[in-house]
């Protein structure tokens, strides 16, 4: 029985795709129209997308035309990703001698050139770029082997993604917003009691007042988001938990929702009793869920390549119809709502998403958390207006 061969050519290109995908962690890009070229994409790296080209390139015109059938490639992913910048590594593998390749160019795409009759390990611009591809290239035996080596491990890698995305969207037992709402319900039927037999009033003692708050009563920051005066404004504001609260939680798991709620809460509070005069109250949980929802933003966007549609059709569109809503009445408190939104991400940025964060994203989004409030604090209690 013959020994199948694979054309050189041929051999390179899995190779860069086979350390690609399961070395840098780029996903496969499926364009129609294109023959012998590999698209990846890891929107977390350096380089957003990578373009191996095996087809010959002959002329320098027919270098332009391709870059240009790049840039508008290029284009749509930055549609589907909300991305306003996409830097491009273009490897190219089969090209002239009399082609200029352009290393960069202004729409950031980068070429290289790779020689197939040269070791690829020893290729300067890809192990300047990246230095791990020596020791992780995959070796050539014969062809067959060699083949099933490579989607071998390219299936186990993706079987890994796959498991990984079950997990992260897959339904969960959402006790921790169901409990908030439970608390939520409870304070309004207690308030109302209170009311009722006139033996006290809850609405006095645990509401949003700025010079309630200015003498020292500061836990009304919180527990002004477990107060609503009617039952229709708890109705609302418990569905939007529900709704909302059920996918965070799901999504980020119980103790950052919790982080991230108390924190939307505070930060919502803050810039109520700071744009409200004295004589203004505020109560409500709408600040924490508009900080669910800055939640959800943030979290959608790592996750843009999954949700690019809801977060362009149903997320961003949600927040901002609601904001609107804020300023169209004046008996809706839209600073606790700004305030909730940013807090919520800026918390959410420092608690981090699992396999999507990095450690400088999760410090950045602490020092974030930590200037706001402190800022907030400052104006509410030391700057005199």
């Amino acid at each position: 029985m013959n020994e199948a061969k694979v054309d050189k050519k041929d051999q390179i290109l899995m190779q860069l795709a086979h350390y690609f995908i399961t070395v840098e962690n780029y996903t496969p890009i499926v364009v129609k129209g294109v023959k012998n070229e590999i698209w990846l994409e890891n929107i977390d790296a350096p380089y957003r997308i990578i373009r191996i080209n095996g087809n010959y390139v002959h002329n320098n015109e027919q270098f332009d035309f391709d870059l240009f059938k790049i840039k508008n490639i290029v284009r749509q992913v930055k549609k589907k990703t909300l991305s306003f910048s996409v830097k491009t590594l273009n490897i190219l593998i089969d090209v002239g001698t009399s082609v200029e390749i352009k290393e960069k160019n202004k729409d950031k795409i980068e070429s290289i050139y790779i020689d197939i009759n040269k070791d690829l390990k020893k290729n300067k611009q890809l192990n300047e770029l990246y230095p791990e591809l020596k020791n992780n290239l995959l070796e050539t035996t014969n062809g067959i082997e060699f083949i099933i080596n490579v989607t071998n491990d390219i299936n186990v890698k993706t079987e890994k993604e796959n498991r990984e995305y079950e997990r992260v969207f897959k339904l969960k037992n959402n006790w921790v917003t169901h409990l908030l709402i439970g608390l939520n319900i409870l304070m309004f039927i207690l308030a109302w009691l209170g009311i009722f037999l006139k033996k006290y009033d809850l609405f006095t003692m645990l509401s949003l007042n700025k010079s309630y708050v200015l003498t020292g009563q500061i836990y009304r920051l919180i527990t002004s988001a477990f107060m609503h005066e009617s039952i229709f404004h708890l109705a609302m504001n418990m569905y939007a938990l529900y709704v909302i609260g059920t996918q965070v939680e799901s999504y980020i798991g119980k103790a950052k929702f919790t982080t991230v709620y108390l924190f939307s809460a505070l930060i919502g509070s803050l810039l109520s009793c700071i744009v409200h005069n004295n004589l203004s109250w505020s109560l409500g949980a709408s600040g924490a869920i508009f900080g669910l929802m800055g939640s959800l933003l943030y979290f959608g966007y790592h996750y843009r390549l999954y949700l690019d549609n809801a977060l362009k059709t149903q997320i961003v569109p949600i927040i901002l119809m609601n904001l609107m809503i804020g300023f169209m009445f004046e008996n809706i408190d839209n600073a606790a709502h700004i305030g909730g939104l940013v807090g919520g991400l800026f918390m959410t940025m420092a608690v981090g998403i699992k396999n999507k964060s990095s450690k400088q994203d999760s410090i950045n989004g602490i020092i974030c958390s930590i200037i706001l409030t402190l800022f907030l604090v400052y104006l509410l209690f030391f700057a005199q207006f």
